[in-house]
């Protein structure tokens, strides 16, 4: 069987870390691995040849693959744009919605070899390993009505204020929320609900209906937590979670706090699931325009997701590991790109981190 693979290597950085996934998951090809890459544009890449950040034949390309392999979209210079046109409403959040896509993984795992590179004490990250699964369909990035407006009376009267409407149906968080106890019990037993159903009425819903599923799944620990003290808890004790299941607001945000404990965003890859198979896996970091173009972004995260995308799409448990231990050795050897840079380790460009792990590989 050969698995069809959308490469859509977006803004900024995405070209160079994807290229070295793909070379890594070349390698595997050689192997025996049966694969086709077609490669599209997305994001400012595409605005600016097409005049559209999802272009037509990039999602035609996604939806007739087995999975997509996603870099990085953004770029500052198009943010004075329609909201419809940028890279990231435009681009990466149409074709999650254009495919169904409504749960995203992020793994949130301490590579060893990484503690000193956290901010946190070793002894506070030590063993850290959980899993946040964000929906990625609904909240405030999707609910109407939305806009900016100018007050029509009062103390602010003239001065515009925006607005955006945070929604949940019970339908969704049910989705959400069973997708997560799968993952749950394939891992350690345990699943937290993140909301706010203090104050919030979408959140209410959303408790209502998570506890519903959660009576369904008497064999798994489940608790629920408000998201300002998720938030705390991840910096003063993260080993606690397993499993963290949340909306797409924040997730957003605890996601990226996660990535930090582990010394770098750089590191961590990510998987965008719908109903089926197919999913688009991507690192969890930007674009980083900054850097573009220098040979100095970490590669390892973009590669970490081709791992994630063997096992979760294309049903290639062995590959992935392979990928995975090669990563491992590769910092076991002490290699670094400048992000997880190290006293007395070797830091390495974007190209050479891809070559390391090749060597690795084989």
């Amino acid at each position: 069987m050969t698995h069809k693979i959308a490469v859509l290597p977006g803004d900024g950085i995405g070209s160079e870390i994807v290229r070295q996934a793909v070379r890594v998951l070349e390698a595997l090809r050689v192997d025996g691995l049966s694969m086709e890459f077609e490669h599209a544009d997305i994001g400012a890449t595409a605005y600016r040849a097409t005049g559209k950040p999802l272009p037509e034949s990039t999602l035609s390309i996604a939806r007739a693959s087995d999975a997509i392999l996603f870099g990085a979209v953004g770029d500052l210079s198009l943010d004075t744009l329609p909201r419809e046109l940028r890279p990231d409403r435009g681009g990466i959040l149409r074709l999650r919605k254009e495919l169904g896509l409504f749960a995203n993984l992020r793994p949130i795992r301490l590579h060893p070899q990484l503690a000193s590179a956290s901010t946190l004490k070793p002894e506070v990250i030590a063993g850290l390993d959980l899993l946040i699964v964000r929906e990625l369909s609904s909240d405030v990035y999707f609910g109407e009505p939305r806009g900016i407006r100018v007050v029509e009376d009062g103390p602010w009267k003239g001065r515009r204020e925006g607005f955006d409407m945070m929604r949940y149906n019970e339908g969704e968080v049910e989705r959400i929320v069973e997708l997560a106890f799968r993952f749950a019990k394939a891992r350690r037993g345990r699943l937290c609900s993140v909301e706010k159903s203090n104050v919030l009425e979408t959140m209410e819903v959303w408790k209502q209906a998570a506890g519903a599923v959660a009576a369904r799944h008497p064999d798994v620990q489940y608790s629920t937590m408000y998201v300002d003290n998720a938030a705390m808890q991840l910096v003063r004790r993260p080993t606690q979670f397993d499993v963290i299941v949340t909306g797409n607001l924040f997730g957003d945000i605890l996601s990226d706090e996660g990535a930090m404990l582990t010394g770098s965003i750089g590191m961590l890859p990510s998987a965008s699931l719908g109903d089926g198979k197919r999913g688009l896996y991507e690192p969890i970091h930007g674009s980083a325009p900054d850097i573009a173009g220098k040979d100095i972004a970490n590669p390892l995260a973009t590669i970490l997701s081709a791992a994630m995308m063997l096992r979760e799409s294309l049903g290639e448990p062995d590959a992935a590991a392979r990928i995975e231990a090669a990563v491992g050795r590769v910092l076991d050897k002490g290699i670094r790109t400048a992000d997880i840079a190290e006293p007395g380790k070797t830091v390495v460009g974007t190209e050479a981190m891809g070559t390391a792990v090749l060597d690795a590989l084989a």
